[in-house]
């Protein structure tokens, strides 16, 4: 929850003296019961506690990463709070609603749905909205909706962004990137050296793009191809060509 003053050495004090056994036990704890540690002033340990208490504050991401899911680092904590924008929707989501979300496949979704199916973690939870820990996030408004109701895959090394800044465009114009291609998946955009996500678009022929055509998309110069059309269009072409060769 980064938490400033709370390092592993009074983690450990913490946990040895019995006054912490899980995550929300930090939010009962008392100064006496922090001045009582080692080397800790009544002063250092109101600041602590101050902390401790400002830290329920902290967004939607930080604490879906403070839980401590296997395979849930800063990154795909923050994709799942943009995505679900709330704990309880999280927790209450299918593996196939967890692999909606960008960068999250099978396994990662399979650990989220695991964490989530025990009994102790969801009354972990429970406590921590007792606390008062903030367990909602408002969704931030898409500049337009150019791309609303399309579903982006990405795949290979773009030349002028990181896959993760080309998935933000995507979001800020309406559409949704997701990990996994399916015969749901709108647009797989191409970059260098891609992987077997290119190979399963041609396969279900999921409409591909190159880079370039993916800007043009973004700036209205190319037209959305629905993806119960699968597109045969020469744009669609030309980028399976260029990838084959």
């Amino acid at each position: 929850m980064n938490i400033d003053g709370l390092g592993e050495k009074i983690v450990d004090q913490l946990v040895d003296k019995g006054l912490v056994k899980d995550f929300a036990d930090l939010y009962e704890l008392k100064v006496e019961d922090i001045a009582e540690l080692e080397r800790k002033a009544e002063k250092s340990a109101q600041n602590l506690i101050d902390e401790i208490a400002a830290s329920k504050s902290n967004s939607l991401a930080r604490l879906i990463y403070a839980l401590g899911i296997r395979f849930v680092g800063e990154r795909t904590a923050q994709l799942l709070a943009d995505h679900f924008a709330s704990l309880p929707k999280l927790a209450e989501a299918t593996i196939e609603e967890l692999e909606e979300v960008a960068e999250v496949g099978p396994k990662v979704g399979q650990s989220i749905a695991d964490f989530f199916s025990e009994s102790a973690n969801r009354k972990l939870i429970e406590r921590l909205k007792d606390e008062g820990l903030k367990m909602t996030e408002t969704r931030q408004t898409p500049a337009d909706t150019s791309l609303a109701g399309m579903t982006f895959v990405f795949t290979g090394t773009l030349a002028r962004r990181s896959r993760d800044e080309a998935g933000a465009e995507v979001t800020r114009h309406g559409g949704k990137v997701t990990g996994s291609v399916s015969k749901a998946t709108h647009y797989v955009v191409v970059g260098a050296d891609p992987g077997s996500k290119y190979d399963k678009a041609r396969s279900l022929g999921v409409t591909t793009l190159d880079e370039d055509q993916f800007d043009a998309l973004l700036a209205g110069k190319l037209q959305p191809v629905p993806a119960s059309t699968k597109s045969n269009s020469a744009a669609v072409k030309s980028t399976r060509k260029s990838h084959s060769n």
